[in-house]
């Protein structure tokens, strides 16, 4: 009798291709190298992020699920966050994604992984890939060695490499496409994957296509390049096709608009065009200051227009390589087909079945089909919920479904009449909640859940304005059903709050000795036109108070909006002054002993943190007159933004060195040193007695935002365009909240004396 395979070694060892599998066998000798003691760790770093192999942080196991804080057993016991290595604890694999495609194999065996190795929980990514949290890395060559079987791959996940390649997840269905981009990010990311011309950059590297330029489906003008598809009639009045070529966006601690660098370039050009911009950026960008050694700040030194000759030279320079020309030909093996028939949808329809579609349901440019949107709350779906929707796609949606850079999951290529069906199905899977690409379907990077960078539990906030934004769904009007919020948990904008409408970003600050939570206001974002705009600080709300400026920001629009008015729209015409004066009792912190919930983050029952400096005369607390100059300095970048927003640049740049100095300044006197109002003092002062002694440092962005102050002063007399008083306001403001922590760092050092 024929035994029955039960080991995935079984089923999927001989699938694993040469080249693929020696990659991973090394990848793994290096690794008992370390363990043994007999390789640098630090050498082993870039090799293992490189393969997506993170370590994560810890707070004693929680997973905020949206409703409620899961507990997640593993082996190593109670963990002090933030402290882990990859061999101390399960950390994070990443799982590239290329365009967001998933087979229902894949989805199948990444379902076994996910239950296996990890907690049972795929993450969706705003970059479109997978995410499995609390793996051992011991367990990560098997699983790479898995998941390659099925044609997934974990290289260059991470590390300062070629990201995952993103592209609309409705490409070749959707109704405002020039074309398919499909085939061209598969080409892309094939012909980059491993390439030599990839492997020197001081930093990563993310790409992204577009079918269009209107939809945020791809958002181009964030990315490192990105290229959006056109279309135009040739001299025969064939219809042509090419892309609009943008290089040098990013959003991180400063975000910066992509500039064009090629206008309709052919689609045959657009492989040279990767390879020779990578030159450039592996050959001149920085790679001694991480903090600048993203291709935008390469573009922003040498400009747009000598950025393009280097490309123009190094794209003469290539050699021949029949890959830029095949790889495009070969785009019709990306041809998908239906499952089923078209059809109109079923006479007899629930209720809930109509909501759901409502929102849910994207009309196809092929007659008679829909893509579903299932809405992932936090970007989250389980084991078995991945294999319930492998047999679904099989059976309905051509075999495959796509990830979006929202966290949730498309289903292309339903027949409508089918569509009741499917919704069943997805009900059953608890897969079928209303309201995606509404204010209640909210984006959010890990924050401090399993991120070690992370200031505020971002994901916890984000649970809980969902859970907050569902009771009241029916109430909201469709311009407030219509707006985004998206939450990031640091500076570093994974959860990408700038081109939000309503965006939130994680800062803290202290109170009475004691540090709470709190989120910066972000406002003036724009998601669509493939991010066409950022949005600036409005001020910092405690995170408890979160909701409740949610709910006043949506019913003040409502109240004030003159007629078809955007969102973006009101906020510019009533300004960010007015915006944060109408909020100005929710910014304020009630005492720890009046309410401690402040003082404690979503999802998580333990103090934010205890810096007890004692009790003033009179039961009254002293601020220490540091306090002072830091609110100063932040109403005075507050005050630039203002400026800003009404079209007077230089004002606003003036405003926001002013309050960069009025921080430095405020800092260096709390240390007990004598500094004058003159800017080059307060600036010698500042690099002595904060700078070089590193005090002023933040933990993981070292320096970078004393390095803010010191260009603000050095381009004083400088007259600037609106684009660069736009990044001096950004630096400003994250120059405040650095200000900030070094004065909690310097309060904390004080009372442990």
């Amino acid at each position: 009798m024929t035994r029955v395979a039960t080991t995935w070694r079984e089923t999927l060892g001989d699938r694993v291709s040469d080249v693929l599998r020696d990659e991973i066998d090394s990848y793994e000798d290096h690794m008992h190298l370390v363990h043994r003691g007999e390789l640098d760790e630090k050498l082993f770093m870039e090799l293992r992020l490189r393969r997506g192999v993170y370590g994560q942080r810890y707070d004693n196991g929680k997973r905020h699920d949206g409703e409620k804080t899961q507990t997640i057993a593993f082996p190593c016991g109670d963990a002090v966050k933030g402290t882990q290595t990859v061999w101390d604890a399960p950390g994070m694999q990443r799982i590239k994604v290329p365009f967001g495609k998933l087979s229902a194999t894949q989805l199948e065996e990444l379902a076994a992984c996910a239950e296996e190795y990890s907690d049972g929980v795929l993450h969706v990514t705003t970059r479109q890939d997978i995410q499995l949290h609390f793996v051992h890395i011991s367990d990560t060559p098997d699983m790479m060695r898995r998941l390659a079987a099925v044609g997934i791959t974990t290289r260059e996940a991470c590390g300062n490499s070629i990201r995952n390649v993103t592209a609309c997840p409705y490409a070749g269905v959707c109704r405002d496409q020039a074309f398919d981009v499909t085939g061209y990010a598969d080409a892309v990311a094939t012909f980059l994957l491993g390439h030599p011309d990839v492997q020197d950059f001081g930093r990563k590297f993310k790409i992204a296509l577009s079918g269009c330029e209107d939809n945020p489906c791809a958002l181009v003008r964030f990315h490192d390049l990105g290229a959006i598809a056109k279309t135009r009639a040739g001299a025969d009045g064939v219809l042509e096709r090419g892309f609009d070529i943008y290089v040098g966006g990013g959003l991180g601690s400063v975000p910066q608009q992509a500039r064009l660098l090629y206008a309709f370039a052919s689609p045959y050009d657009i492989l040279p065009i990767c390879q020779a911009v990578s030159r450039v950026f592996a050959r001149l960008g920085e790679k001694q200051n991480r903090a600048r050694a993203r291709v935008k700040f390469l573009v922003s030194k040498l400009g747009i227009d000598a950025f393009r000759e280097l490309v123009d030279e190094e794209r003469r320079a290539l050699r021949p390589d029949p890959r830029h020309r095949d790889l495009i030909d070969a785009l019709s093996v990306h041809h998908e087909a239906p499952s089923r028939p078209p059809g109109e949808l079923p006479a007899v329809r629930s209720a809930a079945f109509d909501r759901w579609y409502a929102d849910n349901a994207k009309p196809q440019a092929q007659e008679g089909y829909d893509t579903f949107v299932v809405k992932l709350p936090l970007g989250d779906f389980s084991g078995d919920q991945a294999r319930a929707l492998a047999d679904l796609v099989r059976r309905y949606a051509g075999g495959s479904l796509r990830t979006t850079v929202e966290q949730n999951l498309a289903l292309r290529w339903i027949s409508r009449a089918d569509a009741v069906e499917v919704f069943d199905a997805l009900s059953a899977m608890g897969l079928a909640e209303a309201g995606a690409l509404t204010i209640t379907d909210i984006t959010s990077c890990p924050g401090t859940d399993t991120c070690k960078l992370g200031i505020s539990a971002s994901r916890g906030l984000a649970g809980a304005l969902h859970t907050h934004l569902r009771v009241i769904e029916e109430k909201l009007e469709p311009p407030i059903r219509a707006l985004n919020i998206k939450a990031s948990g640091c500076f570093n904008a994974c959860g990408q709050h700038h081109a939000a409408d309503i965006g939130f970003l994680g800062v803290s600050r202290n109170i009475g000795g004691r540090r709470v939570p709190h989120f910066q206001l972000v406002l003036g974002g724009e998601w669509a036109g493939n991010a066409r705009s950022y949005g600036l600080a409005v001020g910092a709300i405690p995170s408890k108070r979160v909701p409740e400026v949610v709910d006043r920001l949506t019913v003040d629009f409502l109240a004030a909006r003159e007629g078809e008015e955007t969102f973006q729209g009101y906020i510019r015409r009533i300004g960010k002054a007015a915006i944060r004066a109408s909020l100005k009792d929710l910014m304020e912190v009630p005492s720890y002993e009046a309410d401690p919930s402040f003082y404690s983050d979503w999802g998580d029952p333990r103090e934010y943190s205890i810096g007890d400096l004692g009790v003033g005369e009179c039961a009254g607390a002293i601020v220490p007159f540091v306090e002072f100059g830091l609110k100063q300095g932040e109403r005075q970048v507050f005050e630039a933004q203002v400026a800003l927003d009404s079209g007077a640049l230089q004002n606003a740049a003036h405003e926001a060195l002013r309050g960069m100095l009025t921080i430095a300044q405020a800092l260096t006197r709390h240390l007990g040193i004598e500094v004058t109002d003159e800017p080059s003092d307060i600036q010698a002062q500042f690099r002595t007695h904060l700078y070089e002694t590193k005090r002023f440092f933040d933990p993981f962005a070292g320096g970078k935002f004393a390095h803010y102050f010191f260009k603000a002063v050095q381009s004083e007399a400088q007259t600037l365009d609106h684009e660069a008083v736009h990044q001096r306001v950004e630096e400003a403001q994250l120059f405040v909240e650095a200000g900030y922590a070094c004065y909690d760092r310097l309060a904390s050092e004080s009372a442990a004396a």
